[in-house]
């Protein structure tokens, strides 16, 4: 056999070595990701699907407890503003939750006056001269106050500012769908409302009232 012969052998014996130690190496890394590989189905605990935040279902989840909440903290209007005339600062802390701008819960009764875009000045008797009281009927409800209003729920909470955010406007929501949305909005100016909800303290003198009940008297 020529020297050449020889020389081929051997170089086709290599190319066939290195062919075989690529085709180990690629069963060996298919079958390391095989084995690191979970199926998941979906609706399972794991789906990812399920782990996306549901604003609506989160504001629906949420808002009965803030209700409640609201409800048992919230003091009359009259003291209230007796409190923050006396003693700002007194009153945020013994009434208030949250800083700089707290949210404070107020149960008050008055008289409906005209308003635009669902917003109703109230009249309620008891209250120092030159502060007025407004109430947000919706249909569209703006703030966090409510999502704000218990100090519990924190950014902390969410993945990021969207879903945070979200979380307050849902919880809007919810409590429109459960407090207001049978309300007759044009019939109410000179009507007596008694309502409960929170207000952030802004301007001591001016309180917009984003409800958790409103009874029609």
């Amino acid at each position: 056999m020529s020297d050449v012969s020889i020389l081929a052998q051997q170089l086709a014996r290599q190319r066939a070595r290195r062919y075989w130690l690529t085709g180990a190496v690629a069963v060996a890394v298919i079958a390391a990701i095989a084995l690191d590989t979970k199926v998941v189905k979906k609706g399972a605990v794991e789906d990812v699907q399920t782990q996306r935040f549901s604003a609506d279902s989160y504001g629906q989840k949420t808002f009965p407890g803030i209700q409640q909440d609201v409800t048992t903290r919230a003091v009359d209007a009259s003291t209230l503003a007796a409190a923050l005339q006396e003693n700002q600062q007194a009153a945020v802390a013994k009434y208030g939750v949250g800083a700089p701008l707290p949210v404070i819960p107020v149960k008050l009764e008055g008289v409906v006056q005209p308003g635009q875009m669902g917003i109703f000045p109230l009249q309620v008797a008891g209250l120092p001269a030159g502060i007025q009281v407004r109430v947000q009927t919706g249909p569209a409800i703006t703030g966090t106050d409510l999502r704000d209003a218990s100090g519990h729920i924190q950014f902390g909470d969410f993945t990021n500012q969207i879903e945070y955010q979200n979380a307050g406007s849902a919880i809007n929501r919810a409590m429109k769908g459960a407090v207001l949305d049978k309300l007759d909005r044009e019939a109410l100016p000179g009507k007596t409302v008694q309502v409960v909800g929170v207000f952030r303290l802004l301007n001591p003198a001016m309180w917009m009232v984003t409800p958790v009940s409103l009874e029609v008297k």
